[in-house]
């Protein structure tokens, strides 16, 4: 995750009180003797305040981190390809709570962990293949918090997504914020979080002028992308621009390259992670033979994000911000859009 995040966004944080290696403060909600939340459209109750939180995969983690809630963790699950670590605001989190795995989260490393909480997502850590999911848990006393950006919608088996992504990561907050007895910490942040996305939308493109935008992720043969339910719709749509694939009634999914160049987006995003890098990834869009034609491609219109800044989590509003930039330069002709 490299340079993702500002000194000024860790500054923004510290002044709301709601990171950069923040503790948690006592508060009378921490001793309540049970918490009721609705989770994924499910009223959730919570019987204590939990004290051993593991957590799946970056965005998760640095939510808990955002919140001040390292000294409530007992470890992490996150593979080592999800970026540089070391200039993010909440690197004294990561130092403080134990990575447990490189790869997923596990029943054997959760118990490992005398987790008295999992905090993860639908292909975010819950998972039905390895039956490693909230009810498998439960079975074992173990509670389950499921990342709203990945609840399932009921549209298809695996369809995620609920609600619009922001109002995703702003609903998590506002629960966590209630589970910890941290409410004054998540709403700081909430409303920073809005000040931040309001002023760049204050200087994006009218409904006319908004480039069209695809998120390519990953594939091939065919591409990974993200639908209405994904936080690049929001950050999309934020920032100036309009996602490709609004239409799609589902967060990440797998789309048609003929539905791509059909829709001849002005900007193409890559998402940056894994073994295929963000260099190797603009290397094939621009080298692809059924992209030759596509506005973004034939004018090298290509700007990467790292997987943190598209997944939910705090750095969504920075993504938002240097997305918006880099939309302005192609709105106003430094682009070369059309």
């Amino acid at each position: 995750m490299r340079k993702l995040l500002t000194a000024a966004l860790c500054l923004a944080t510290t002044a709301t009180a709601t990171g950069c290696g923040a503790t948690v403060e006592p508060s009378a909600d921490s001793k309540s003797s049970s918490i009721t939340l609705t989770n994924c459209g499910h009223k959730v109750t919570y019987d204590k305040v939990p004290r051993r939180v593991v957590t799946n995969d970056v965005g998760i983690t640095e939510l808990m981190f955002a919140l001040g809630l390292e000294d409530r963790m007992a470890g992490y699950a996150m593979p080592d390809d999800k970026g540089d670590l070391s200039g993010v605001p909440w690197k004294d989190g990561y130092d403080k709570v134990k990575w447990l795995s490189k790869d997923q989260l596990t029943r054997e490393n959760v118990l490992d962990a005398r987790a008295d909480l999992v905090f993860a997502g639908w292909n975010y850590g819950f998972r039905d293949d390895g039956g490693f999911t909230p009810d498998a848990l439960k079975k074992l006393g173990i509670p389950s918090y499921v990342l709203t950006e990945s609840c399932r919608n009921g549209r298809t088996k695996s369809s995620r997504g609920i609600m619009p992504p922001l109002d995703a990561l702003y609903a998590d907050l506002t629960n966590l914020g209630k589970l910890f007895g941290v409410e004054q910490r998540a709403a700081a942040l909430i409303a920073d979080f809005k000040k931040q996305i309001a002023g760049v939308r204050a200087k994006a493109p009218q409904d006319d002028d908004r480039p069209t935008v695809f998120l390519y992720d990953s594939g091939q043969d065919q591409p990974f992308t993200s639908g209405r339910y994904a936080a690049p719709e929001q950050i999309i749509t934020e920032a100036g621009g309009t996602n490709l694939m609004h239409d799609v009634a589902d967060s990440w999914t797998t789309v048609g390259w003929e539905t791509v160049v059909e829709r001849d987006p002005d900007v193409i995003v890559i998402c940056d992670y894994g073994d295929v890098s963000a260099e190797q990834k603009k290397k094939f869009l621009l080298s692809y033979a059924p992209l030759r034609n596509v506005s973004a491609v034939k004018h090298r219109r290509i700007f990467t994000l790292d997987y943190v800044d598209l997944v939910e989590s705090p750095r969504n509003p920075s993504a938002v911000a240097r997305l918006g930039g880099y939309l302005r330069t192609v709105t106003e002709g430094g682009g070369g859009r059309g």
